[in-house]
């Protein structure tokens, strides 16, 4: 099978696609033939190595050769211990831990994998697992006469986080790059701020900030916030994340702010929720560009550089109908 794999961490460069065995599912594993990957901005830190916590499992060099966790395809085959699935079943998860997405066949955890609704084409399913979970948990308290406030709002979990808080009733607030500003206007925020021009945690304060890009002060984060609000990240530099972990600790004990990272709970019961929200007509899915397997270096350097509206897909097997297209979808 054709995968795009690498052995050493660095920017796209390091990435080749090559001719590899496909992999066998083990006991309680299913093997799925992979039609579309989404990208998240997880791979680029994995690609990189950066920050740290990327290289869990491998210091030196990369644990996985191939990259790409959120996955939807078909099965082909199950292990012995698989009640779940069966072959030819349409199946969509996060796969976080054993990756392998840009590639034609991935081997997942049974665990990790949910049927995919008819409603859903391949490519609009693997944009869900991962950046749902985080936008679902991560906006988890917002309501009318709330303030959230999302920083890196235009990208993947940004685009659903939005749509969840306004559902939800709360006035939101968009931080992002000026290229994102119509975009998260678009997607109903309130007010939008290019994190440029404006230093987001001297304006508000907010009940709520979520941020998918941390590398500011905890004290300047505390700013940001009402009394008994809340601040969680997902991502960010190493010396943020520590300091949330450690000093945000002390803050909200003694601020009645609190300011932590967000423990972001994986599988099936933690993003099946949005797609029924998406098939109810509550949220959109936004794809911003297409690649094909190929092109897996320039579809991670689009996210990884900041660029994307929205979600990236590469299509490894385009379902019939479909034009990929390497400009932007619309809106």
């Amino acid at each position: 099978m054709k995968a795009v794999v690498y052995d050493r961490y660095g920017g796209p460069e390091v990435l080749s696609i090559a001719e590899v065995a496909i992999p066998s599912p083990g006991q309680r594993q299913v093997l799925v033939r992979v039609h579309a990957t989404s990208v998240n901005l997880s791979d680029w830190e994995c690609l990189q190595g950066t920050p740290l916590y990327a290289r869990i499992g491998g210091l030196r060099s990369p644990a996985r050769q191939v990259l790409g966790s959120d996955i939807a395809g078909r099965v082909e085959a199950v292990g012995s211990g698989v009640t779940r699935f069966r072959p030819g079943d349409e199946v969509y998860g996060d796969n976080l831990d054993l990756k392998g997405g840009f590639a034609e066949y991935a081997v997942a955890s049974e665990s990790a994998l949910a049927l995919k609704p008819e409603s859903l084409t391949f490519a609009e399913a693997s944009t869900l697992p991962q950046a749902a979970a985080i936008a679902l948990q991560g906006t988890a308290g917002a309501g009318p006469g709330k303030s959230v406030l999302i920083n890196g709002a235009g990208g993947g979990s940004g685009s659903f986080a939005i749509q969840l808080a306004k559902r939800a009733g709360a006035h939101v607030t968009g931080v992002d790059s000026v290229s994102k500003l119509e975009f998260m206007r678009c997607l109903g925020a309130d007010e939008v701020i290019d994190y440029r021009a404006q230093d987001f945690t001297r304006a508000g304060p907010y009940d709520l900030v979520l941020d998918l890009v941390a590398h500011r002060s905890v004290f300047a984060y505390r700013r940001a916030l009402v009394r008994g609000g809340r601040y969680r990240c997902v991502g960010g530099t190493t010396r943020a994340l520590l300091r949330v972990v450690t000093v945000g600790a002390l803050i909200g004990m003694t601020t009645g702010r609190r300011v932590g990272v967000l423990a972001v709970k994986l599988g099936p019961t933690h993003f099946t929720p949005l797609a029924e929200r998406h098939a109810a007509g509550h949220v959109d899915i936004h794809i911003d560009r297409r690649f094909a397997l190929d092109e897996v270096p320039e579809a991670l350097a689009h996210v990884g550089e900041g660029h994307a509206l929205g979600k990236v897909v590469v299509e490894i097997a385009p379902e019939r109908g479909t034009a990929r297209a390497t400009g932007k979808s619309p809106m």
